[in-house]
């Protein structure tokens, strides 16, 4: 099987996660998407961060219905640090013989040299998944030369081209500002129930 992995923090899941994510299952024809959910990037502070509790709700809510979309308990249900290398190698072992594509955003390719342990991390890869955002244009990169089969990896997301971000959204929820349109009607629901971001 072929299967997508679609790892955030996804603080909180909005629109744009869905259509990505389903773009990517159209494109590479995936067998379905693992939303792997963070509890605590190494790269991120935990303090502004929303609580586990209610990403993972959200991210059900956001999910649901979709039976090749599948939320993924594999860094919920272990110690931190949640280094994407880690991650990987115990997806492998979970699904034998199957393929995994990891999708990431140009900045996060970008910053492939400064992961932790990046060359294991693509050959864990059987494809890396480059998602483009407003403005951003995919070109060659030096990385491509210190990371030995990084280029053969890369798939370039065509996808419409989506202005919205959860840090966005959160500064709306905090402001005051219009962000009913960017969440699915679930998530939406549920951050006016439990009047999440607003500080």
């Amino acid at each position: 099987m072929k299967i997508g992995v679609f790892g955030g923090t996804f603080d909180p899941p909005h629109i744009g996660h869905q259509i990505l994510a389903a773009e990517a299952l159209g494109q590479l024809k995936l067998d379905y998407i693992l939303w792997v959910l963070t509890p605590s990037p190494p790269h991120k502070k935990p303090e502004i961060i929303s609580p586990l509790a209610h990403r993972l709700n959200m991210v059900e809510l956001a999910i649901e219905g979709n039976t090749k979309f599948i939320l993924s308990r594999v860094d919920i249900d272990r110690p931190p640090p949640h280094y994407a290398v880690d991650t990987m190698a115990i997806l492998k072992e979970q699904t034998p013989g199957d393929k995994l594509y990891y999708l990431m955003g140009l900045d996060s390719l970008n910053d492939l040299l400064i992961w932790h342990r990046p060359t294991d991390f693509v050959e864990l890869c059987d494809g890396l998944v480059v998602m483009l955002r407003h403005g951003e244009h995919f070109e060659s990169i030096n990385i491509d030369k210190q990371i030995s089969g990084l280029k053969v990896k890369q798939y370039l997301l065509k996808s419409p081209k989506i202005e919205i971000s959860g840090t966005d959204i959160r500064a709306r929820v905090k402001n005051g500002k219009h962000y009913r349109y960017f969440l699915p009607d679930k998530v939406y629901e549920y951050i006016l129930e439990n009047k999440i971001y607003i500080f």
